[in-house]
């Protein structure tokens, strides 16, 4: 006989999916004014006691508007696709990142961040492709080429813009070139005297996007020179930087250029426990401007990154969305200055 604790018991019949009509029911109102309010239309005037009836009632049935049938509707979608990859993005970057999502989302888009680690050029335009957004915010990480942004745009793109140093064509370039930073760092180094430079380079995966640039802006700091750069592979680790200050004697640097405030604080520590005094045997300067580079003895000097706000770039891929050929190239979306203090 078959222990009736251990019979099967009966599952709940699934909910079903709430739909617009069943709003408009409970709203009193047409389904077209149902629509009209969850998408936000403008063009239509629809009274704000109307508009909260729609919305109470979405909410009492938990109805979203299905964003497939809206696109379809539309012709697009309302995607924007930030494409990324292996990138520990510091506090800055990620700031700005969060800004500019969050500026997105208010002028009605979808962020859609894609891991794209591992794709070469085609195999990622295609990828983004197929989720048929009507920009891609390109941070440089995955390789675009001509050919992937012409694919983009057939798959219905509107705007394809770059952020990253190269000019692509076809695409809008909004560069934010870390070449200033490293010109910037180097170029104040110089004008203390220093003629033997080394530049950190990060070890950790994903941040060469950023420290390659940066060093590039470096060398051309000394063209013309009789100055010489010398790049340094680091982790970010203490034992790394500790090993790295024991050879330092051996490499005649009488400076260096971090890449950021968080790998010249870790090499500052590590200099100053091998005996090497900064500034005065070896001058230091980050990037950033950390709150605790001012709270370190001696206060670190540091290049200060001005990016533009998020939104200000959210609204240029939405003008470019609108109409792409409104939206010229521009070059200041991000600056860079040198912050003087004690550690050089």
């Amino acid at each position: 006989m078959s222990d009736p604790s251990k019979r099967q018991q009966p599952q709940p019949a699934e909910r079903p999916v709430p739909t617009s009509a069943d709003v408009a029911r409970l709203a009193g109102v047409s389904r077209a004014t149902v629509s009209y309010v969850l998408n936000n239309t403008s063009s239509v005037r629809i009274s704000e006691p109307t508009r909260a009836r729609v919305r109470e009632a979405a909410e009492e049935l938990g109805y979203v508007p299905h964003a497939a049938a809206r696109s379809l509707r539309a012709g697009r979608t309302r995607i924007v696709l930030l494409p990324s990859g292996h990138l520990p993005a510091g506090p800055l970057h990620g700031r700005f990142l969060n800004e500019l999502q969050g500026a997105l989302r208010r002028l009605d888009y979808t962020v859609v961040q894609y891991g794209s680690l591992g794709l070469g050029p085609d195999d990622a335009a295609r990828a983004w492709a197929e989720l048929r957004p009507v920009a891609v915010i390109s941070l440089g990480e995955t390789e675009l080429t001509a050919r992937g942004v012409e694919l983009l745009k057939r798959a219905g793109a509107r705007a394809v813009v770059t952020l990253g140093p190269q000019r692509v064509e076809g695409a809008h370039a909004l560069p934010m070139d870390q070449r200033t930073i490293g010109r910037c760092a180097v170029a104040h180094l110089l004008e203390r005297g220093h003629r033997r430079i080394g530049v950190v380079m990060p070890a950790e995966p994903g941040l060469e996007h950023f420290s390659r640039p940066r060093l590039a802006g470096a060398r051309k700091a000394v063209a013309g020179t009789d100055a010489v750069v010398e790049p340094l592979e680091l982790a970010y680790e203490e034992e790394a930087a500790a090993g790295l200050a024991r050879r330092w004697r051996g490499l005649g640097l009488s400076a260096v250029f971090a890449y950021n405030d968080e790998y010249a604080m870790l090499l500052m520590r590590s200099l100053q426990d091998a005996g090497i005094a900064v500034p005065a045997r070896t001058a230091v300067v980050g990037a950033g401007n950390l709150l605790l580079g001012r709270l370190l003895r001696p206060r670190l000097t540091t290049v200060s990154i001005d990016i533009v706000a998020g939104r200000h770039l959210a609204e240029l891929v939405d003008a470019a969305v609108r109409d792409p050929a409104a939206v010229g190239e521009r070059r200041d979306l991000m600056g860079a200055s040198l912050v003087r203090r004690d550690s050089t």
